[in-house]
């Protein structure tokens, strides 16, 4: 069998054997909600607007169009099974690792020392954070244009031409449009002109020959594509917040941080032991922990520039460590890491050369040297599979991920606000709120902790301390959008509009495509009076995410209120197909059914939604009315019981209930104690003396006996209708009311239906 295939078919088969697990592995709620998941734009696959999104969007504090449009892809082809994105990263990683293989043994000849090198690349535990984290489609996307561009360049060495040339340029944008960290690759192949190439020599003293400035000037178009990449990259990471300046953290603080990264990498690639998907930022490092890392670097790049001279290979591979590791260093700090594994995918492809080749020269007189580097290579081979295999599984979900980061990591607030979300998908709020506030007891500053302890917090009814929460976040964040909307969202509950809609609204001027803001900003102007320009936000949401059922909700919501009942229709409908057990459309479906007469309609609505949620109490309280209306009292009864057991405050059920037991003409159904202490109830709750409430507290008077009670109660009700102009409602009430006067009680005719309130 040809070596060449032979050795890709080796690390196909590590590789898969490794990684093939993620197949069966889920999202995790680190970045993968605002890549793939959350975000409308890749969910709907590849279409003209996505497209147009993706070269105009600085999403997440970055500019990859050739990252989104892959994982649009992803999307378009597979939808959101998980599995299959995962798969398509462990593909990416298997033809990087492939290439780097075919592109080291065409540049040196030397296969087994190459085939080396790409299994380390592979299988190398620190690599499993590109690999299984479907967010890092950047690592390994760009990794390849990388591979491509290192082949592009070795053709083009080989025979120079503008052609080829042009090439080597193209994978290089395409590399730089998946992630920005390309922008050292000139450099890299700077190094690869001095080894192995052998295109750049340096004469005695070290001082380089003529043909180093013609190779410099060579690459300046490269030079300017990098350039361009950062200015770019400059102007996302600033629009995004993402880019922590200097007084946050001080340029000292920096340089030491990135010291101590240069060689804690090193010591994970020697010992890849606690590694974690998040390390927290080194603030107060140890000045002997920083000098003896700079000692260490100064001393192991003054041998590289030494041994260089005869071994090329020293120079260029600690050379490409050292440079590559440059702009996620720290020294420009973007987010709040001090270090990431994934920042080693292809730096440490430097460090596998200099191990590689300097083993195979140390080796070169020891007797029976091939069995000893056989048996090296297979030890160290199968120590980086098990040791990655084991490293892969702490992403199979977000819970053992953080668990895993907090268990090797200290004081460790990010690993603690995650481990907190991933809890709270699963239903774990109590203790997902624990996490978030020992995230806030390490990092008082930390925005989003404040504003997921919030989101807690609310789904509690502790709305006072969620908003306060939500306040704080917005106040250390000012451009953290999200937040605002949540804070529109409990202000809306609390029934304080005017700031809802200030929040809604300074939500959109941040992120003005932000659907779910336009709805609920659409829902909260509704609400106001503003249904004209509630409607345009909500129709604005739709046409973002047409494929999201709570849009074409609440859209419905507010065409309903305008009138527009039939487009009205339409919308809940199609919330209902694109999510059959969405509760809430059935409910507002069925009530706009009711409203149209079409009783049978909307009370298999609300049965739906009922046996979709048995918790919700306005499903039970709408189900009661429509079957009141029916004449289908004793179920009527016990759906209205059920609303007042969910919902003790909501005075409606109460109302509504003590007007059957008060008020129908069936024996077995009337009960005046029970209707008194109904309708007692419904009036405390109310709070202002509202003349339907007083009409039912009468009439429940009148059938416990208590005539007089009942009179005094009908005069105020009636004296109210008439100062408010409602002549035909007191008319009514006036009949009602010389009966009470009479001693008799009042009673529905036999056929009519129910008087229920909303």
């Amino acid at each position: 069998m040809n070596r060449d295939l032979a050795v890709c078919l080796l690390l196909v088969a590590a590789t898969l054997a490794v990684y093939g697990q993620t197949v069966r592995y889920d999202f995790v709620n680190f970045d993968d909600d605002h890549y793939v998941y959350e975000n409308p734009h890749v969910r709907k696959g590849l279409t003209p607007e996505g497209i147009r999104w993706a070269f105009t969007a600085f999403r997440s504090s970055n500019w990859h169009p050739v990252t989104w449009l892959s994982h649009m892809l992803d999307c378009e082809l597979f939808g959101l099974k998980a599995g299959y994105h995962h798969l398509v990263n462990v593909l990416l990683h298997i033809l990087n690792s492939l290439l780097l293989y075919l592109v080291l043994r065409g540049m040196t000849g030397a296969v087994w020392r190459s085939a080396m090198v790409a299994a380390l690349f592979a299988l190398h535990p620190l690599h499993v954070e590109s690999v299984a984290w479907v967010s890092e489609r950047k690592d390994v996307l760009s990794t390849l244009f990388f591979m491509l561009t290192l082949h592009a360049y070795a053709r083009y060495t080989a025979r120079p031409g503008r052609a080829r040339y042009g090439w080597v340029a193209a994978f290089l944008a395409l590399g730089l449009m998946a992630k920005p960290m390309l922008v050292t690759l000139p450099f890299v192949l700077l190094l690869l002109d001095y080894w192995p190439l052998g295109r750049l020599r340096f004469g005695g003293g070290g001082r380089a020959r003529e043909s180093g400035k013609g190779l410099l000037i060579e690459k300046t178009p490269l030079f300017a594509l990098a350039a361009a990449s950062c200015l770019v990259t400059f102007v996302a990471q600033q629009h995004g917040g993402a880019t922590r300046l200097t007084y946050v953290v001080p340029f000292g603080t920096r340089v030491a941080n990135a010291l101590v990264s240069y060689a804690a990498y090193l010591g994970k690639t020697i010992l890849p032991a606690g590694l974690a998907a998040f390390y927290p930022y080194r603030t107060l490092l140890p000045a002997s922990h920083t000098a003896m890392a700079g000692a260490a670097l100064a001393v192991i790049t003054a041998l590289a520039i030494a041994a260089g001279r005869r071994r090329g290979y020293a120079a260029t591979g600690w050379f490409w460590y050292m440079g590559t590791l440059v702009p996620v260093i720290g020294l420009i700090q973007v987010g709040n890491q001090s270090m990431a594994d994934r920042y080693t995918y292809i730096p440490l492809i430097g460090i596998f050369l200099v191990a590689v080749w300097g083993a195979a020269d140390l080796a070169a007189r020891l007797p029976h040297r091939r069995v000893w580097l056989t048996s090296a290579a297979v030890l160290v081979t199968f120590g980086c599979m098990a040791a990655s295999w084991f490293q892969v599984r702490h992403w199979r979900n977000g819970v053992e991920l953080f668990e895993h980061a907090l268990r090797v990591t200290r004081d460790n607030a990010t690993a603690r606000n995650n481990l907190g979300y991933a809890l709270e998908m699963e239903g774990r709020p109590d203790e997902a709120a624990l996490h978030y506030r020992q995230a806030l007891r390490v990092d008082p500053q930390y925005s989003l902790a404040h504003s997921n302890l919030a989101n807690v917090l609310v789904e509690k009814g502790r709305l006072d301390e969620a908003i306060s929460h939500y306040q704080e976040a917005v106040r250390i964040n000012p451009r953290f959008d999200f937040a605002y909307t949540r804070l529109g969202m409990a202000l809306a509950r609390q029934g304080r509009m005017d700031e809802a809609v200030a929040a809604y609204r300074r939500a959109l001027r941040l992120a003005p495509e932000n659907p779910n803001t336009h709805s609920r900003l659409g829902v909260a102007l509704m609400e106001q009076g503003h249904v004209d320009e509630g409607a345009a936000h909500c129709r604005d949401a739709v046409r973002l995410n047409p494929g999201s059922p709570g849009l074409h909700n609440n859209l419905g919501l507010v065409l309903a209120r305008q009138g527009r009942q039939n487009e009205a229709v339409a919308h809940f409908r199609e919330a209902l197909r694109l999510d059959p057990a969405y509760a809430k459309a059935h409910d507002n479906l069925g009530l706009l059914l009711a409203r149209r007469g079409r009783e049978d309609e909307a009370i298999a609505h609300f049965r739906k939604a009922v046996a979709l949620d048995a918790d919700d109490a306005e499903a039970h309280k709408y189900l009661a009315m429509a079957l009141g209306r029916k004449g289908a009292y004793r179920e009527a009864i016990a759906q209205y019981r059920e609303a007042i057991r969910l919902r003790p405050d909501d005075p409606g059920p109460y109302n509504d209930l003590a007007w059957i037991l008060a008020t129908r003409p069936e024996p077995g159904l009337r009960n005046g104690a029970e209707a008194v202490k109904l309708a007692e109830k419904a009036c405390r709750l109310q709070g202002t003396r509202e003349i339907t409430f007083l009409d039912t507290l009468a009439a429940a008077y009148a059938e416990a006996g208590r005539f007089p009670a009942a009179v005094a109660t009908l005069e105020e009700a009636v004296s109210l209708a008439a100062s408010r102009g409602r002549k035909e409602e007191a008319m009514q009430l006036r009949k009602r009311l010389q009966g009470y006067q009479a001693g008799r009680p009042y009673r529905e005719p036999a056929q009519a239906g129910g008087r229920g309130r909303r």
